[in-house]
């Protein structure tokens, strides 16, 4: 990133008036990273180390894409994602990952939630993921642990760990992940202002009230934008239109 572009983004992240954590790495460049902020609530980009927990898994045979999967052994929770409406009740995990991926599906984050376990889950963001701060705490949309003050967590730190994480997936891995966050159907933050189908922007969103996120990469950029206590998300809104395309350019 030049200096007057790095100035820029400077000038316009900090004028954010939430909480924040922003990194940008340029192929071949230096990363920047500005924060106020270290732990956020993850709301649904939790779902990305989730989904590098069941590569870890699968790479040493503890769990399959192969496995069927019944949809109706967790409560029918909706939100973002569309299996709590499938006709058919059981499908392969390889396809609730992709759902679970590219729509944010939240009953098929629970199912893999609970083929993996909690504990588990938690142990393997601790240990081989390297992931210092993320942990599941509840399901999604499970509302009375939230009232009992159990969340989900994810830092800028985790973050960028899932960019190592990525680039030491093998090419077999990379050739089913990859295509889940492509196909994300969600503009989020950054893809807003950038013209449609220009940018490969491989990535995760996720929302709840006072939180926006957008974690993902192109071929020659890494770059994400953590928020909470946003008041105004027309505020971060405005800030991202400018930025998004002139930091997520075409390769």
């Amino acid at each position: 990133m030049d200096a007057e572009l790095a100035a820029e983004v400077r000038q316009e992240i900090s004028a954010l008036t939430c909480g924040y954590a922003f990194y940008c790495r340029p192929a071949g460049g230096q990363a920047l990273l500005l924060k106020n902020r270290d732990l956020f609530l993850s709301a649904s980009i939790i779902k990305v180390p989730i989904l590098f927990a069941w590569a870890y898994l699968e790479r040493s045979g503890r769990a399959s894409r192969d496995e069927i999967c019944e949809l109706n052994l967790e409560p029918q929770v909706q939100g973002a994602g569309l299996s709590w409406l499938l006709q058919t009740r059981r499908l392969l995990f390889g396809d609730v990952l992709l759902l679970m991926t590219a729509l944010s599906d939240n009953l098929c984050a629970n199912l893999v939630i609970r083929r993996i376990g909690i504990e588990r889950l938690n142990a393997i963001f601790r240990g081989p993921l390297g992931l210092p701060d993320a942990r599941i705490e509840r399901k999604l949309f499970d509302y009375d642990a939230r009232a009992e003050g159990l969340d989900n967590y994810v830092s800028a730190a985790d973050c960028i760990q899932l960019y190592r994480l990525r680039d030491a997936l093998t090419d077999a891995e990379r050739a089913w992940i990859e295509p889940m966050l492509l196909a994300n159907a969600d503009l989020g933050l950054w893809l807003r202002g950038v013209e449609r189908d220009t940018v490969a922007f491989y990535h995760k969103t996720g929302s709840i009230p006072g939180v926006l996120h957008d974690w993902g990469y192109t071929r020659n950029t890494d770059l994400f934008l953590l928020t909470q206590d946003v008041k105004d998300e027309g505020e971060v809104y405005d800030v991202l239109n400018r930025l998004g395309p002139k930091l997520l350019r075409p390769a």
